[in-house]
């Protein structure tokens, strides 16, 4: 493993997994790993270490982001490391685009952007991010993924504030709510990012608690209306179980990824 800054940020770093065995002709197909968290601060990307690991196994890179995220209201943090908006969306887009300047025998090609539940909003942004308007946050994507994958994602942002879904959660990463600064809210917003044309993959267990099912639902359903390719996985498992190697969904997450990119299993 090694480790590659994006940026000056203590926090603006990705961990780079290779497996073992011959590099392919063509290098590692690479899934880029985004961490949930409700984009707070203290959670990091040790929460997809696992995933990984477990990747790394299936003969898959692994590149497990790190970005800034949003600290507590009393807490005193440096204004460099200090997320929120805009710096979470710019990081994710950074950190991505980074993979470009990385020498490592990897496929560029065949980069797919697996994100856990805040971290799912952020992956699905990424894919969405050719739909941005020039100027806007995130536009112009130096590289585009080719797969996208949300575990219990955070995929409709407007309805989760609707919901109270994560305590106040997205209006402390926007700096307002929907009704403040709607702006923001309309260039973060995943569903409002349909149409990017990537494939895309929702894994969400039916017992979760933390992030409705319906979330996943509501993305699909914008995904379809534009005529773009979703799949939907679900299954008796909780918020967290997505993300362990041993749990059913995330194997048949894996197994997917594995026969969109044609990586021998």
């Amino acid at each position: 493993m090694h480790t590659h800054p994006y940026g000056p940020s203590r926090d603006q770093v990705a961990d780079l997994w290779l497996p073992d065995g011959d590099v392919p002709d063509t290098g590692w197909p690479v899934v880029v790993l985004v961490h949930g968290g409700f984009w707070r601060h203290q959670y990091v990307r040790e929460l997809t270490e696992p995933l990984a690991l477990d990747l790394t196994r299936r003969g898959f890179a692994a590149y497990n982001l790190e970005y800034r995220r949003v600290p507590p209201p009393d807490e005193v943090v440096d204004a460099a490391d200090r997320g929120g908006w805009p710096a979470t969306l710019t990081d994710l887009a950074a950190g991505i685009d980074a993979l470009l300047d990385i020498e490592a025998p990897i496929d560029l090609s065949r980069v797919a952007v697996v994100g856990h539940s805040a971290g799912g909003h952020l992956a699905l942004w990424a894919a969405g991010r050719s739909r941005l308007p020039v100027g806007a946050v995130g536009a112009s994507p130096r590289l585009r993924p080719a797969l996208v994958v949300g575990l219990a994602p955070v995929a409709d942002l407007r309805a989760g504030e609707r919901e109270g879904m994560g305590g106040g959660a997205m209006a402390a990463l926007l700096g307002g709510g929907s009704d403040e600064v709607p702006e923001r809210w309309e260039v973060v917003d995943p569903v409002g990012l349909v149409g990017h044309g990537v494939p895309v993959l929702l894994v969400h267990g039916d017992d979760d608690e933390s992030v409705p099912p319906s979330q996943s639902q509501s993305y699909a359903d914008a995904v379809r209306a534009v005529g773009d390719e979703v799949e939907v996985l679900t299954g008796p498992a909780g918020h967290m179980d997505v993300i362990d190697p041993d749990e059913p969904l995330w194997q048949r997450t894996a197994a997917w990824l594995s026969q969109r990119f044609e990586v021998p299993t």
